[in-house]
């Protein structure tokens, strides 16, 4: 049988894969300036931003705007909560991306079922997108397993649905029946799943393949579907001159699919027929939260990844160099020491840190996949041996000008302190808006922003200083500039993506539709242009040379 053919060859995974330039021309990351704006909050048909027309749309003023990068966040299937940084898979792509357009311009799905969805404007409602779109998703999976043998409109799909089976078969299938299971089971907590299928038990899990393979065949076709959206997104970009820089979260859920697969490589109790995890990740007391950030991923064993040569971390950022031209490795500061907390803990006090293998584990993805096109999130409690790592892999860093003005110690986060080596936002994903954060920042916080740039202007009838910041992070020496779209659209605390500590209300945030106008992307190609972050960050060298001579 057919569909059962394409299940026992593990693994899809269609789209060109991306490779790194011989010189590697990305590893300077050229002076340029971009916009950070996860999927998820463009304003696209369905409740929920995709990779469909409002995607290419914001490629296109991007272009217009003479930026050259667009940053995201993960791309993967999310659980409970909807955070992009706790995801079920740290391999696959989030079905609910895939845009319900493009699959009935393909002759997936026929217009008349998509018709009454939720439309362009408004924040996210998560649970409508899944009670609603989801349904839709793997019906367009069924009809294209059963047009795409025998439907020459679909022949070269189809072809390219079985490279990818093939390209991707290591995380596949695997993810496939993750899936499927918790689907059947209504749950993302494989640990109470029944005891045959929660430890993997080969009949077990011959006998789910047997008997739902065409449940899993529809997984496979969503994910060749999201990663032909993907690609064509990205391939769309690329001729715009504008790099993806895209973002891996250090730690994984726990109750991902990839902890199911490989639980041997992480901090559980063995003993416990849950698997409960022995300790978990977090930070310590911060800026964010007095009691720390209690996270729950499980941690790695680190001895036992070294021992297969870090052979799944390999294989982790072998794919997220396939999704993304740049890559931002979140909470960089783990990979020399992470904040363990014990799991009966119920804040983040508690824990200690825990050295982790640092450039060794560096050293061993450069051995196997070569110079690497990463960006450090070194934001937080950072030591000089993070710092020291950071500097050995040559990685640019983070700075954020809303935390360079509550004091001298603060300052590094301000232009004038800036290195090339780094990326200068306003703000990220974690932070307020830079209204929001300005409309509540304390007295010296206001009087230190207007001594730095002057009497603050107003905008829409409020003070706002947020065009005289995002003009300050471009002038600087900072190699890239990002800003994040809510700054660009100068909007308040209601449109905060995220807040680190608070477990529910987060990610929903959508842009306004018909927002990105020829005239805001006048106004964001002007710093760009006398900030010289408008060239082509592609350009090749000799064109340089030839417009010097």
């Amino acid at each position: 049988m057919e569909l059962t053919r394409i299940i026992v060859v593990p693994g899809l995974c269609l789209s060109p894969v991306h490779t790194l330039p011989a010189d590697n021309e990305f590893m300077d990351f050229q002076r340029s300036s971009g916009v950070l704006l996860h999927i998820t909050s463009l304003p696209s048909y369905g409740g929920i931003g995709d990779l469909g027309p409002a995607a290419h749309e914001f490629v296109a003023f991007l272009a217009a705007a003479k930026q050259h990068v667009w940053q995201v966040l993960p791309l993967c299937p999310t659980g409970y909560g909807n955070s992009p940084y706790a995801g079920s898979s740290a391999f696959a792509g989030n079905p609910y991306l895939i845009s319900l357009e493009f699959l009935c311009d393909w002759g997936w799905i026929e217009g008349h079922r998509i018709a009454d969805l939720a439309g362009r404007s408004g924040n996210v409602d998560f649970d409508d997108v899944e009670r609603r779109k989801l349904p839709l998703l793997y019906e367009a999976a069924g009809n294209f397993l059963d047009r795409g043998p025998h439907t020459p409109q679909l022949a070269k799909q189809w072809a390219q649905f079985e490279e990818f089976c093939l390209a991707q078969q290591a995380w596949l299938v695997d993810y496939a029946l993750y899936a499927e299971l918790r689907r059947q089971f209504n749950t993302g907590a494989w640990t109470a799943w029944p005891e045959p299928l929660r430890l993997r038990q080969p009949r077990a899990l011959a006998k789910v393949a047997v008997e739902c393979g065409r449940a899993l065949a529809q997984e496979q076709v969503l994910q060749f579907a999201f990663s032909l959206q993907w690609n064509n997104l990205r391939e769309a970009a690329a001729r715009s001159h504008i790099r993806i820089l895209g973002d891996v979260a250090i730690f994984v859920n726990m109750d991902s699919s990839d902890v199911w697969v490989h639980p041997e490589l992480f901090e559980l109790d063995m003993e416990d027929p849950g698997l409960k995890p022995l300790r978990i990740a977090g930070v310590p007391p911060d800026y964010f939260s007095p009691t720390g950030q209690r996270w729950g991923n499980p941690l790695y064993r680190w001895d036992v990844l070294a021992e297969s040569g870090f052979q799944w971390w390999i294989d982790r950022i072998r794919r997220a160099c396939q999704l993304y031209d740049i890559v931002r490795l979140d909470h960089f500061r783990g990979f020399e020491a992470y904040w363990a907390i014990p799991e009966d803990e119920e804040t983040a006090v508690n824990g200690e840190w825990i050295k982790a293998p640092g450039l060794e584990l560096f050293r061993a993805l450069e051995a196997a996949l070569g110079p690497l096109p990463l960006v450090a999130e070194d934001l937080g409690l950072i030591t000089p041996e993070v710092d020291a790592l950071r500097h050995e892999l040559e990685l640019p860093g983070m700075k954020v000008l809303q935390f360079g003005f509550s004091g001298k110690g603060a300052h590094t986060h301000l232009p004038h302190r800036f290195t090339p080596d780094t990326v200068a936002y306003t703000g990220t994903h974690d932070n307020d808006t830079t209204l929001g954060w300005w409309q509540t920042a304390s007295k010296i916080e206001h009087q230190a922003v207007e001594a730095y740039i002057g009497p603050i202007p107003f905008s829409n009838g409020v003070s706002s200083p947020v065009w005289p910041l995002l003009r300050a992070a471009q002038s600087s020496v900072a190699q890239m500039a990002i800003v994040p779209a809510q700054d660009l659209l100068e909007l308040g605390s209601e449109a905060r993506m995220n807040t680190p500590a608070v477990p529910s209300g987060n990610w929903s945030w959508r842009a306004p539709e018909q927002c990105w106008t020829a005239e805001l992307a006048a106004r964001l190609a002007a710093p760009a242009e006398v900030t010289d972050r408008d060239n082509d960050p592609l350009a090749a060298p000799e064109e340089e040379d030839a417009e010097a001579e």
